[in-house]
């Protein structure tokens, strides 16, 4: 079984944030992945009053274009496939999936069942290109961040899963840890989830002097410099 240098608690401890101060950390963490690693493109969100989620990456791609040209068993044996992989994983898991199709959300993978069903298998929710439907319907909890919203699962199915994906230029790979909310979504290196509640906090208290300062009456140019330096002497 694989170890991580984290745990179940540590990667829950993460939710307490949105997934923009997560990228506010990473960039004191991994300065060097300031302009990369997490999601360019905006999503339509299943439930925008939902929490952040935090999980292991459970990735794959589907199609719904055009059916898959294998028989209806050879699909069922994938797609169970697909459900052994999600559930195999010690830890929560956030599903990615990749829609290969030229116009992406064509046909919905997610919807009342699969969001039930990947629930069950211990994910906490999804972030796809490809599209979602069911949204009075969805398993109480489970997030969804999608390319679009579509009321037909047209022919979808899954393509292949386990290999890397990418997805509205979020490079990801299976166990790879993903932070998502609806503000999109972000891969932190396993080496930095236990530094980050360490850097929000420094962060949080050296915003929290430019922000008084900029609510306080007579706020000026001369006292924002003031502010700043203030905050640079804060560690």
């Amino acid at each position: 079984m694989t170890s991580f240098p984290f745990d179940a608690a540590d990667l829950k401890a993460l939710c307490a944030w949105d997934t923009p101060t997560i990228c506010n950390a990473l960039e004191v963490t991994n300065p060097e992945r300031r302009g990369f690693g997490f999601t360019v493109r905006q999503f339509a969100i299943a439930d925008v009053t939902l929490p952040p989620i935090c999980g292991l990456a459970r990735v794959g791609t589907i199609r719904a274009a055009a059916p898959s040209g294998r028989t209806k068993e050879e699909d069922r044996a994938v797609r169970l496939g697909w459900y052994e992989y999600v559930g195999d994983a010690a830890l929560p898991t956030v599903v990615v999936l990749e829609d290969l199709d030229p116009t992406p959300g064509i046909g919905a993978f997610w919807g009342e069942v699969n969001s039930n069903v990947h629930k069950g298998l211990g994910a906490l929710g999804c972030v796809t290109s490809g599209s979602i439907r069911d949204l009075d319907m969805l398993a109480p909890g489970f997030q969804l961040i999608a390319g679009s919203i579509n009321p037909s699962h047209a022919h979808v199915h899954n393509v292949a899963f386990g290999a890397p994906v990418n997805v509205h230029g979020m490079a990801v790979a299976t166990d790879d840890v993903v932070h998502a909310d609806r503000h999109g979504a972000v891969v932190i290196p396993a080496d930095s989830v236990k530094k980050i509640p360490g850097v929000i906090d420094l962060l949080t208290r050296k915003e929290a002097v430019v922000l008084a300062m900029a609510r306080s009456e007579g706020f000026s140019a001369a006292m924002l410099r003031e502010a700043f330096r203030q905050a640079d002497d804060i560690h």
